[in-house]
Formats: structure tokens, C-alpha cells, sequence
């Protein structure tokens, strides 16, 4: 007969089969195609469903916590869940004004066709209606949010990220926010993506910590020269304003990079020797490969504490995923 330990052991054997027969998804003529080798072929779209799959989850969580905050103001109330969004929501309420309504219509053309104002009137009429009941009950549920202790502990996605030793500016290592981007300096929406990084550390400063990893596109012909070129800035600590100037450069060849590093007062000798040498080829080769393994497949992509963001997301979208990392920490 089985000790208990042993018989729990086998038990958890038997509903976890071995890492060894996991790892093995297929054979091939003898030839194995293990786990690994599978999520790294499609390690992008591994990435996207977690993000996608934590955000379903986490705003069907938000109306779960909104109904449990609700039901317990009205419990100490003493009233009905309906009497509490009668007194807070609904009686609150204002008719739309004419402006209003022209507002909604104006900016709605496209959408509407042939339709005419008095065609839409009552419909827009509800619809701004709707918009009010929904932002009365979203400041209520945030007033509730302060009342009722309310802690979040479903799992966040996080990808675990090297900053690989390159620049960073802002905060040091203990920022509480981690930010580390993968950009092209050839590519426009990494431009746009930079200005927005600029406001959220104005905003932020020493609280964030940012740093720019490489991620030249082999389609941009000049980005992988300009991004070697700021590194060659940095050897004369100037790396930051080597970077702003290349997203403000009207182009990016041989000779701009010259004229660039002219305009920085660079010692022109050593910047020149740099950049004819192959010295940061490696380590830019380095960050496209970490990149690509962490699921980069366009730019720019940002990490925020391991959070994965890509594209030129608005500064709205920062400071969301920001204040949410800090209240995190905080806690």
C-alpha cells in the first residue's frame, strides 16, 4: 500500500504528465518538434491572445466589482439597488440641449447617409442620454471604489525584458515604472510614439525609466546606420540628443548623420571612426533578435513593466497603463 505522500504524488504524476512527453508535440520521421520550438514560431500571436484574453477578462471583472459596489451602497443605504441608481444616475440626468444634438450630428455624418437631422434627432436624443447614464454610474463606481476596499488580483501578462545595458533616461533601475521601447529611426509612427514618451515623462519624471532598444526594419534603408550613428553619439555622452535629433531630421544618409553630429559640437574624428567600424553591429543585431524572441514583429513596441503595448498609442494610453502600475505598487 501507497504511503499518503507517495500516494499524492502519483496522483499529481498521473494529472500532470511529465515535462518530457510535453515538451514533444510532434515527430517527424523520428525527428522531434518539441513545445518551444512551436511557441517561438508563433510567439507574436501567443503574446496578443494573453493581452486580449487578460483584457476580456479584466473588464468582465470591472462589471462584477461595479455590481458588488452598487449592491453594497445600496445595503448600507438601506434601500434598493434600483432606488440608488434612481437618486445617483437617473435623476441626474439633463435633456440634451439642441447643440448638442447638432454636435452628435455634425460629427456623425458619415455614419448617418441621406439622413436629416430630424430624421435622427430622438435617436442622437437617447444616445447622448446613454452616454450620461454611463458616466454618472462610472463616477459613482469610483467614489465606491474609495469607500469599499476593493484589490484586483487577477494576473497580469508580463513578458520578462533585458534592457540589454543600452541608454535610458528619467528615473534610475528602482523607477517604479519600467519602460523599454524597440523603434526604428526611419519609421514615422516611432517619431510620433517619441513625442508621446517625452509627455508621459514630463508628467511622470524620475517615476519612469525609460530605455530605447534598436529594432531597425530591413525595408528602412538608413535606419540601421542611424541607429549605430546615436550609439557612436553616446561613446561622447551624447545619446539622448543625438536620438531627438534623429527623429527631427529631414533625412538620415551618410551625410545628415555628419551633419548632425557637427551640430552637436561631436568630435567629428572619433564619431567618423565609429561609424566606419562595425563595432555596434552586433549589439544592434542583438536587440532585433531579442525583439523578434519577445514577439516584436513592426515598431514601436514598448514594454511598460513587461507589458507589452505596440504601435503609437496615444499618451491617454500610457498614463491608463501607468496609474494602474503604480496603484500596483503602491500596494
Amino acid at each position: 500500500m501507497l504511503k499518503p505522500v507517495a500516494t499524492l504524488l502519483a496522483l499529481l504524476l498521473l494529472a500532470c504528465p511529465a515535462k518530457a512527453a510535453d515538451n514533444v508535440v510532434a515527430t517527424v520521421d523520428g525527428t522531434n518538434i518539441t513545445r518551444s520550438e512551436l511557441e517561438k514560431l508563433i510567439r507574436p500571436q501567443l503574446i496578443e491572445l494573453d493581452n486580449n484574453r487578460y483584457q476580456l477578462m479584466r473588464g468582465a471583472l470591472e462589471s462584477l466589482i461595479a455590481l458588488q459596489l452598487l449592491e453594497k451602497e445600496a445595503a448600507a443605504r438601506e434601500i434598493s439597488e434600483g432606488e440608488l441608481e434612481q437618486i445617483e444616475i437617473t435623476a441626474k440626468l439633463t435633456p440634451p440641449t439642441d447643440e448638442e444634438i447638432t454636435q452628435v450630428y455634425e460629427a456623425s455624418k458619415a455614419q448617418l447617409g441621406e439622413a436629416s437631422l430630424d430624421d435622427v434627432r430622438a435617436r442622437i436624443a437617447e444616445f447622448i442620454t446613454e452616454q450620461q447614464a454611463r458616466q454618472h454610474r462610472t463616477e459613482l463606481v469610483i467614489e465606491l471604489r474609495k469607500k469599499f476596499t476593493t484589490k484586483v488580483m487577477l494576473e497580469i501578462p508580463r513578458i520578462d525584458i533585458s534592457d540589454a545595458g543600452r541608454a535610458s533616461r528619467g528615473g534610475g533601475k528602482d523607477a517604479p515604472i519600467q519602460i523599454i521601447a524597440f523603434s526604428d529611426y526611419e519609421c514615422p509612427y516611432c517619431r510620433d510614439a517619441e513625442d508621446t514618451l517625452k509627455q508621459v515623462l514630463e508628467k511622470y519624471g524620475d517615476k519612469i525609466r525609460y530605455v530605447l532598444r534598436d529594432y531597425p526594419l530591413p525595408f528602412h534603408a538608413f535606419a540601421r546606420d542611424a541607429a549605430r550613428a546615436a550609439r557612436c553619439a553616446g561613446e561622447q555622452d551624447k545619446f539622448w540628443d543625438y536620438s531627438d535629433g534623429l527623429w527631427g531630421a529631414e533625412g538620415l544618409d551618410k551625410e545628415q548623420l555628419a551633419d548632425l553630429a557637427d551640430a552637436l559640437k561631436l568630435d567629428r574624428d572619433k564619431f567618423d571612426a565609429c561609424l566606419d567600424s562595425d563595432k555596434y553591429d552586433t549589439s544592434v543585431d542583438e536587440d532585433l533578435a531579442a525583439g523578434t524572441e519577445l514577439g516584436v514583429s513592426g515598431t514601436p513596441a514598448f514594454f511598460v513593466n513587461g507589458r507589452m503595448l505596440t504601435g503609437a498609442q496615444p499618451f491617454e494610453m500610457f498614463v491608463s497603463l501607468i496609474d494602474e502600475e503604480l496603484g500596483i505598487a503602491a500596494n
